[in-house]
């Protein structure tokens, strides 16, 4: 068993070669989560960063996706996490939080901000349930109220960053190429 302390974070954001994406494709497939065919290389385009063991083997992939949720009216990062099996009970999560914290934060100043800040829904139940504060100083994510699939929204903001105008959000979601389109969220 390898020694869960003992791993390496990789940045992939805008820039995931073919042969990191297509072992997280089988990665993804190996560890079954749901996340395949045409679903799995629209996800490919969102990989943020991944994790490797000593071996070189992957554990955990982070996605984020633009999205204006109707509620907000403002575009976040839409942030998701998978990690493998062997790595579940490890404490993975949040550093891997943290470091695409730091990498979209990074990106959006960059690029005039296309979006605001980070977006998490809870679907680990086990989260939800033990981190009950309204707000995880250590990530910095407060609470916001829950999806339309009755999960926990978390947000996260950028430092600098300022709401979108209305012109502001029509350019943004008028954008190909340089940033991602921003899409409204799917209600469930």
């Amino acid at each position: 068993m390898a020694d869960r302390d003992s791993y390496q974070t990789i940045t992939d954001w805008q820039r995931l070669d073919a042969a990191t994406g297509e072992a997280i494709r089988a990665f993804w497939l190996r560890e079954q989560a749901n996340v395949a065919g045409d679903e799995a290389t629209r996800r490919l385009t969102e990989v943020v960063a991944h994790v490797v063991d000593e071996q070189g083997q992957l554990a955990a992939v982070a996605t984020a996706t633009p999205k204006v949720l109707p509620r907000l009216g403002q575009p976040l990062y839409y942030y998701r996490c998978f990690v493998g099996r062997d790595w579940r009970a490890s404490k993975l999560v949040r550093p891997l939080l943290r470091h695409a914290q730091k990498v979209l934060e990074s990106w959006a100043r960059a690029h005039a901000y296309p979006c605001i800040g980070v977006l998490l829904e809870l679907e680990n139940e086990g989260f939800a349930d033990t981190l009950r504060w309204a707000h995880w100083s250590g990530v910095g994510f407060s609470y916001i109220g829950v999806s339309p699939r009755g999960l926990d929204l978390r947000v996260w903001y950028f430092r600098g960053a300022r709401l979108k105008t209305p012109a502001e959000l029509a350019e943004l979601r008028g954008r190909v190429g340089r940033a991602p389109p921003l899409v409204a969220a799917r209600r469930h």
